[in-house]
């Protein structure tokens, strides 16, 4: 595989349009900075495939697919840990989500991470702050997508307050326009379908206040080359989006009757569809926010993956930082963590496979996170800790990880104590560092270091095999006990667990 160690991509799977961006990396004295180099935009409409009972059709899939299988040429020669792709409102939703995604990881040729609402707001407020020039105040930026539309308030490059509601230009316009007619009364409805969901948010919003405001990403992109180009704005903004400008689109398109009829130049015939729900929700944006005037900028979900990736390659990695952010939340025995999560490691190192240098490293991190996380359910109950525990990791707005890898870790969590059988049926376990995190914890039990001899560790056919000094189990008979009940637990799904000792 041919790769290229100054180029990142990133792969955007939106309710709307399917995106590729790829940057080259230059590193400056002030730090590292992403120029985009290449960019695809495939306008799938995936959002408008999905049913009342949220089931995305054959048609939406296809067009899905087919647009993928052409990222996937561009990205051939690319190695994994240069592309990222992430997937969004819709495949939040849909059930048949992951049918899709399997075929759909086929014709990219790289993994999709689903991610939840606010760690795309994250990612998004990282692309825009990266994009725009720097401010010393607050900026509030709102992207519009397909299903969903983000709001967050940041200062630098920081977010303060994230979320992600459920409106989006795809979903609104077949809601409100489903055969493309406008008229004052439906636009009005919609505008108010649109603030009933930003007033949930409105009033904190309010009280942070920002300095700037900015629209990323296409919906309010095509806004601006509409108002622009058409002269809508009001006279003092040259650029980006006036309540006026917006106003002046509105009256253009009732009178027009029917987003079809509409001639107006920067039309693009793909954004014809969703342009009367992409307008009603910012009109709801400006009216329930109290804004005036929006900037616009291009930088937002993909370019906030690429410096996401980027942290990553460079040890920055967000996942830790939300981990220790936890660790302190939830008062976790950091002592017990870090014994638990280095003698699990210490497994793993001893096991084989895989040989790849970069995902055996990325399985490390993973048992790491999992030994410090496994206890955070104790802040609720010690009884069944393990299963609030798992519940937290799988529910909470963990910003780095995506969906996939919270329910990796949440499995780990779950099984790192208890029956297996839980787990039987799951796909998202890892066994081999499961054995590694749940024989790191039962030798762990006394919670203090108290030296253990040389155990060693040998993956098997589908089992594992674990050798321990005989005089040592013998002088720990709480540990063997444990051990043979271990060994049963394994059996017990049909994975072979032998405990061999030495010396005898």
């Amino acid at each position: 595989m041919v790769t290229h160690p100054h180029l990142l991509a990133a792969v955007d799977l939106g309710s709307n349009s399917f995106r590729l961006i790829v940057g080259r990396v230059e590193e400056t004295p002030a730090g590292s900075q992403i120029y985009q180099v290449d960019a695809l935009r495939e306008p799938v409409r995936l959002a408008a495939g999905l049913s009342r009972d949220k089931m995305l059709d054959r048609a939406s899939q296809l067009r899905g697919w087919d647009a993928l299988k052409r990222f996937g040429e561009r990205l051939r020669d690319f190695h994994p840990d240069q592309v990222r792709a992430v997937a969004t409102n819709t495949l939040r939703v849909a059930k048949n989500a992951h049918d899709f995604l399997v075929e759909a990881e086929n014709a990219l040729g790289f993994p999709i991470e689903v991610i939840a609402g606010r760690e795309e707001a994250r990612l998004i407020y990282a692309g825009a702050a990266h994009s725009v020039p720097a401010s010393a105040g607050k900026r509030l930026v709102v992207d519009i997508g397909g299903g969903s539309t983000e709001f967050i308030i940041g200062s630098h490059y920081t977010p303060i307050h994230m979320e992600s509601l459920y409106i989006g230009c795809v979903s609104h316009s077949r809601q409100f326009f489903p055969a493309g007619n406008v008229d004052e009364f439906t636009m009005r409805q919609a505008e108010l379908a649109a603030k009933r969901e930003i007033q949930i948010i409105s009033r904190e919003y309010k009280q942070t206040g920002w300095d700037q405001a900015i629209g990323s990403s296409g919906t309010a992109r095509a806004l601006a080359e509409l108002v622009e180009a058409n002269s809508f704005n009001d006279p003092q903004y040259t650029h980006g989006i006036s309540r006026g400008g917006l106003e002046r689109l509105k009256r253009a398109l009732i009178k027009a009757e029917n987003v079809n009829r509409l001639k107006l130049v920067a039309l693009k015939p793909d954004r014809i569809p969703v342009l009367a729900g992409g307008l009603s929700i910012m009109l709801g944006v400006f009216e329930e926010l109290g804004i005036d005037y929006v900037d616009t900028t291009d930088g937002a979900l993909r370019l906030g993956v690429l410096y996401d990736l980027l942290g990553r390659s460079q040890h920055q990695d967000m996942r830790t930082v939300t981990v220790e952010g936890f660790k302190r939340r939830y008062a976790v025995d950091a002592a017990q963590a870090e014994r638990i999560g280095d003698l699990a490691i210490s497994f793993y190192d001893q096991l084989g496979e895989p040989d790849d240098a970069e995902r055996r490293q990325e399985n490390r991190m993973f048992l790491a996170w999992a030994a410090s996380l496994h206890e955070i359910g104790l802040s609720i109950a010690h009884s069944a800790y393990h299963k609030h525990s798992a519940y937290i990791a799988s529910n909470a707005d963990m910003p780095g990880f995506s969906r996939t890898d919270q329910a990796r870790l949440a499995a780990l969590v779950l099984g790192h104590a208890g029956k297996l059988g839980k787990l039987a049926q799951a796909r998202d376990v890892d066994w081999t560092l499961l054995f590694c995190l749940r024989l790191a914890a039962l030798l762990s039990r006394r919670r203090t270091d108290v030296g253990l001899p040389g155990i060693e560790v040998k993956a098997t056919a589908g089992g594992f095999d674990v050798r321990l000094p005989s005089e040592w189990v013998t002088n720990n008979p709480l540990t063997d006990y444990s051990l043979v009940q271990e060994a049963m637990e394994w059996e017990k799904i049909g994975r072979p667990y032998r405990v061999v000792y030495t010396g005898e």
